[in-house]
């Protein structure tokens, strides 16, 4: 289905800046980071493997989260303290997904001009935004289905950024 727009992903080459190396070869503090400017430097594998690690983080946060509600009877301060920790952590997370897909991939990548067609472009949209709406979804509740369907939502984008 979206197999002809894996192209997204081999537009640009990564540089030694999009890794995070400074000119004297140290790595920089801001690897991760990108900005709104038309660079050029966009590094899809690496976008991809950062969501996946938002996604398993969003995982393990739920999981946390049920394990201490579930566990700690009678509540206690502690266990409700580390719930709340987990709870933020979550969300966070889930922000970071739903900034980067917006921001970087749909915003710099996601261009008519890129793709064989009209649907191949509407297919593009589509499948990124059914990954805010899972991310948003993984905000709102605790149940490893939400993980599920964000996972599988990065899995679909996934493959318009690989090589």
């Amino acid at each position: 289905m979206l197999r002809s727009v894996a192209r997204l992903g081999a537009l640009k080459k990564p540089t030694a800046l999009a890794l995070g190396v400074t000119s004297s070869g140290a790595l920089a503090s801001t690897a991760r980071c990108h900005c709104q400017v038309p660079c050029g430097i966009f590094d899809g594998p690496a976008r991809v493997a950062a969501l996946k690690e938002d996604a398993a983080t969003i995982r393990k946060a739920m999981a946390q989260i049920t394990d201490l509600v579930s566990t700690s009877a009678p509540a206690s301060a502690l266990s409700f303290n580390q719930a709340a920790r987990w709870v933020m952590t979550k969300e966070q997370h889930a922000a970071s997904i739903i900034t980067a897909v917006s921001e970087y991939m749909l915003c710099q990548r996601v261009k008519k001009e890129v793709f064989n067609s009209e649907d191949e472009y509407v297919q593009a949209v589509v499948a990124h935004h059914a990954l805010l709406q899972a991310a948003m979804k993984a905000k709102q509740v605790v149940d490893h289905v939400a993980c599920d369907a964000l996972d599988h939502a990065i899995e679909d984008v996934a493959k318009m950024y690989t090589k």
